[in-house]
């Protein structure tokens, strides 16, 4: 009897059949839906990999000339099949991320990019990082300085500061927060696809530390973004940037802080001790986030109860699939946005997605990458547009 590839193949295909059916309740089993898939979601063609290598392996030890061993082949077969399917569902991020471009910004918006700009928006997806070293996040022409502090709180206050190794000077400037509920999670590590693309094409990038649950709570981790924008103001020049271009970013509770940082720009509830600082952001970037309230708090705790008609720009994914935060949520925020802003709102719902599919170089996430900067470009070009229009520098 195989047990080996038996094993093997039964777990690829009980992961398989959680991404394509994910487990939704209880939160136990929705979360344990979200750790079995999130590799397997993203990059099922290395899963089809593996399941090759055992099948052939199987086959060449004579562990497959019984019922067991056929079925085992079988159920391999099927898996197969299943990780197909993840993969086109991962493509198809594509179709759905252009479609929702133009339904915001106008079916002819890559017309109104600066041509300069357009013309270094990529087309074509990094297959060879995708299919070969999609885990590998970093870039040669992209540099890191690490463990920049910009509060008083050690190293929940530290950020790490990406751009172009030639230093041009002028970049956007894109924060990135990262996930984790708040009770978790570190910088130089969610939406690392991202930063080291806009890095590599003349942004300057920021990934910051935060303070977390239960040395914290709202709206100290607020109180700490808006730092870190302040820290941009003050120190963003020396790297290159361009803070009158700053986009605020996050993934999961990063994202629901991007939100609230971009919903309550100058706030001096949310700026002891700095509210003469500019704390705008141009636009904002949420990635499979939570936009409710925050752990028991009331209203005003989530981004929801500052939306209005001065809210800036928003490019908000997420997917289908998500069992740590249902979609339902993300649509609820970006149809609020839409009712009562006079700004565009990207959402993009992408099939087949779970939570947290920023994290690798996969299809999807390219896709989504590609679609941020094409959002971004649109919108720098739009505000550059404004500030010829009234005289502004």
């Amino acid at each position: 009897m195989p047990v080996g590839y038996l094993v093997t193949v039964a777990a690829v295909a009980v992961a398989t059949l959680l991404a394509l059916v994910p487990l939704r309740r209880p939160r136990l089993l929705a979360d344990l839906s979200f750790r079995l898939t999130l590799v397997l979601n993203e990059v099922p063609f290395l899963c089809f990999c593996w399941l090759l290598a055992c099948t052939a392996w199987a086959f060449s030890q004579g562990d497959v000339q019984s019922l067991v061993g056929w079925a085992t082949v079988g159920l391999a077969g099927a898996s197969t099949a299943g990780l197909a399917v993840l993969a086109r569902n991962g493509l198809r991020a594509g179709p759905v991320a252009e479609q929702a471009l133009a339904e915001a910004l106008g079916a002819d918006w890559r017309t109104s990019i600066d041509p300069g700009t357009a013309a270094g928006l990529r087309r074509r997806l990094p297959l060879g990082r995708i299919l070969v070293v999609p885990f590998f996040r970093r870039r040669r022409d992209v540099r890191r300085t690490a463990n920049i502090g910009y509060g008083d709180a050690g190293r929940r206050n530290l950020l790490d500061v990406y751009h172009h190794r030639s230093r041009p000077s002028g970049g956007p400037v894109l924060i990135h927060l990262h996930g984790g509920g708040y009770d978790r999670g570190r910088k130089n590590s969610h939406s690392l696809p991202l930063i080291h693309r806009l890095a590599s094409r003349g942004w300057v990038c920021i990934s910051a530390n935060y303070r977390l649950r239960s040395d914290a709570r709202h709206p100290d981790h607020l109180i700490d973004l808006k730092r870190v924008i302040a820290w941009v103001r003050e120190n963003g020049h020396a790297y290159g940037a361009d803070p009158s271009k700053l986009f605020a970013s996050g993934s999961s509770a990063g994202a629901h802080l991007a939100a609230l940082a971009a919903l309550t720009p100058n706030d001096p509830a949310f700026q002891p001790g700095f509210e003469s600082v500019d704390t705008t952001v141009t636009a904002a970037v949420c990635l499979n986030g939570y936009y409710g309230n925050y752990y028991g708090q009331g209203p005003d705790s989530s981004p929801l109860a500052y939306v209005g008609p001065d809210a800036p720009p928003f490019f908000i994914a997420h997917g289908d699939h998500d069992t740590v935060v249902p979609v339902a949520t993300a649509r609820r925020f970006a149809e609020a946005l839409r009712e009562a802003s006079a700004n565009p709102v990207v959402y993009a719902e992408l099939p087949g997605a779970q939570h947290a599919f920023d994290l690798f170089h996969s299809f999807r996430f390219e896709h989504v990458v590609d679609a941020v900067e094409s959002f971004a470009a649109h919108i720098n070009t739009h505000e550059k547009a404004t500030d010829a229009t009234h005289g502004r520098p």
